[in-house]
């Protein structure tokens, strides 16, 4: 890809959030009210202005509407030709255009369909089942596609299935727009590094609901896939995916997980029991902030939970999601406290 040409462009909106940085949950608070067509104008001005998507005719840029095929190829076109590169053709056209098919797309147009079929298949031989979206929606949320929306308006959130709407395509298209050839070959290399162990049963039966999970958004209090813990909306939180996976299924190791946040489940094991980076194994809770080792676990020093893979991989739920990253850069390794087993 030539140089420049897809970080030309910057997001006033915030368009791509650094996925790997503090996580910055979106959290109940006065704002005002967006809709599910206009929550992202300033990304949806830019598309228009890069040529990428433009309005449906008289009735403006229509942002609650579905991306249409051909919408579609025409802004995957435009984005390949300002980097030289040649169009994917969005087909067959009769196929749902979901998020995850869009993602797939999008991935393919930035190059990098190739790592998303490694981790894809490094997942497979692992046997945990992953859904076929696995790895595009790895690379996907590694590049900071999808948005999180904030509490109070979970409701604008898709799920994996769900038709992209134009508002949301606007977004990952501003993202696409913003990132530099260097973040896209950084998280070719930092990809195509993924690799996982040889799990025990016990650790394939708790993994296999995790990363079944791939794609699924991040709602603030969320435990559940649907509405039944009461939210307008399905999806976890950090420590709501955790007790996803260990409660809400029933598995047995989830008898010994009592409290509901991440600062909870760090603290109600004695010190003894901590573990350190070096030493932590496929399942393990993994929790972040600003506690060290020794620390006594409060809301302010532990607020960060994740699910360790193996092979230094997280899987959590944060701001892009339920998706994986890695342990050993970025804020997570910085913020690491203390893992804690339970399997």
């Amino acid at each position: 890809m030539a140089q420049g040409a897809l970080g030309a462009q910057r997001n006033g909106h915030s368009a791509r959030r650094n996925a790997h940085s503090a996580p910055h949950h979106a959290q109940p608070g006065p704002r005002r009210p967006y809709t599910a067509g206009d929550w992202d104008f300033t990304q949806q001005r830019q598309v228009v202005s890069a040529g990428l998507m433009g309005p449906l005719g008289s009735t403006g840029f229509q942002g609650a509407k579905p991306l249409s095929a051909a919408a579609d190829d025409a802004a995957l076109a435009a984005l390949g030709a300002r980097e030289e590169a040649p169009p994917v053709v969005v087909a067959p056209a009769g196929q749902p255009l979901t998020l995850v098919r869009f993602d797939a797309l999008l991935v393919k147009q930035l190059g990098l369909a190739e790592v998303a079929r490694s981790v894809q298949k490094v997942a497979e031989e692992a046997r945990l089942q992953p859904p076929g979206y696995f790895g595009t929606e790895v690379v996907a949320r590694y590049l900071g596609l999808r948005y999180d929306h904030p509490a109070g308006e979970d409701r604008l959130e898709l799920y994996p299935w769900n038709l992209i709407t134009r508002a949301e395509a606007a977004h990952s298209f501003a993202v696409a727009l913003g990132l530099s050839v260097w973040e896209i070959q950084s998280a070719k290399e930092e990809l195509s590094t993924f690799s996982l162990p040889t799990y025990t049963p016990d650790q394939l039966e708790v993994l296999r609901i995790a990363v079944s999970k791939i794609g699924m958004p991040y709602v603030w209090g969320g435990t559940t896939d649907g509405t039944e813990d009461g939210l307008e909306h399905g999806g976890y939180d950090c420590s709501g995916f955790i007790w996803r996976v260990y409660k809400v299924s029933g598995l047995p190791w989830g008898a010994n997980i009592l409290g509901r946040t991440a600062a909870e489940q760090a603290g109600e094991i004695p010190n003894s029991q901590r573990i350190r980076m070096e030493d932590v194994q496929p399942g393990d809770l993994l929790f972040f902030g600003s506690a060290h080792f020794n620390s006594k676990a409060t809301e302010s020093n532990v607020i960060h939970e994740g699910l360790a893979l193996g092979n230094g991989w997280v899987i959590h739920s944060s701001e892009q999601g339920v998706y994986v990253l890695p342990l050993t850069v970025g804020w997570l390794r910085e913020s690491f406290a203390w893992a804690r087993r339970v399997l």
